[in-house]
């Protein structure tokens, strides 16, 4: 099933999209597709609604009604760095022997099609489409084998990232991580069953039309039960938590001589079965 959040900015309501690709209303049901309703007993009662019987919302979905971030109040943005073998050799780095770890900030996160804005003086502004997974289930030390019990569905990331602040300045990763509008997430929520198999799912990105990023999540280095696994050992993941879980070859600092947004562009990007993102890029 796909859930979603739509309407005007910090006013979004909870939504399902039906088979017709219509939004279902789902606010009388639930306050928000946040916390705890997206632990296991909500995502079930929600699935086993009758579609037919909730209200419509009149409108195409990214195009008539704006759609926001597909989870609200989230509690971490938390992310994995150099996480695909292909991107990074693009980089020149080498596969790390526990997966890097840093934040994107919440104050980060934007609907999928909302403005990208480029920070004050930046001048190395890229982009990486990532899967994403929403935590539903929290805990601590979650064994690698019940890992998918914990994971509420999967979504399309934008890792946009200020490459001078992350890597050329002193200090973590996080500063060029975390700025205003470098997390749209969405547009849908696809829960697992929906998803099927996360490790093979294409994915890709556009900028102004030109194909940057082809790649699959066949490439991931750390997968992802592994990867909730790992995270729960130094933090409590929480109902709500997103993991962002890397990126593969074709990003801007990669390329021969290296790009990166000025303001102007237009960013597509998708992934197989999540649902695709378009955002203008603001100077």
């Amino acid at each position: 099933m796909k859930f979603l959040r739509y309407g005007p900015t910090g006013q979004e309501k909870p939504g399902l999209l039906d088979d017709m690709g219509q939004i279902r209303d789902l606010s009388a049901v639930i306050p928000d597709l946040a916390g705890s309703s997206l632990l296991p007993e909500t995502m079930e009662r929600l699935m086993a609604l009758d579609i037919k019987s909730l209200p419509i919302v009149p409108g195409a979905p990214q195009k008539d009604v704006r759609v926001g971030p597909c989870v609200g109040q989230v509690g971490k943005f938390i992310c994995i760095g150099l996480n695909y073998a292909d991107h990074a050799a693009e980089t020149g780095a080498t596969v790390p022997p526990e997966p890097v770890v840093f934040n994107k900030w919440t104050s980060a996160i934007v609907g999928p099609d909302d403005e990208v804005k480029i920070p004050r003086d930046s001048v190395k502004t890229d982009w990486e489409v990532e899967l994403g997974v929403v935590i539903g289930k929290g805990g601590s030390y979650i064994e690698e084998a019940e890992a998918m019990s914990h994971v509420a569905g999967f979504c399309v990331i934008n890792d946009i990232s200020e490459r001078e602040y992350q890597l050329e300045r002193a200090g973590t990763w996080d500063k060029g991580k975390g700025c205003d509008t470098f997390g749209p997430l969405g547009p849908w929520l696809v829960t697992p069953d929906e998803v099927g198999d996360y490790d093979d799912l294409k994915m890709w990105l556009d900028v102004d039309g030109h194909r940057y990023q082809n790649g699959s999540t066949r490439t991931m280095v750390y997968k992802v039960p592994f990867l909730i696994s790992y995270l729960s050992r130094f933090m409590s993941l929480q109902p709500g938590d997103v993991i962002s879980t890397g990126t593969p070859p074709g990003v801007g600092m990669g390329q021969k001589p290296p790009k990166f947004l000025k303001g102007g562009e237009v960013m597509s990007l998708g992934i197989e079965r999540l649902g695709v993102q378009t955002q203008r890029v603001i100077a």
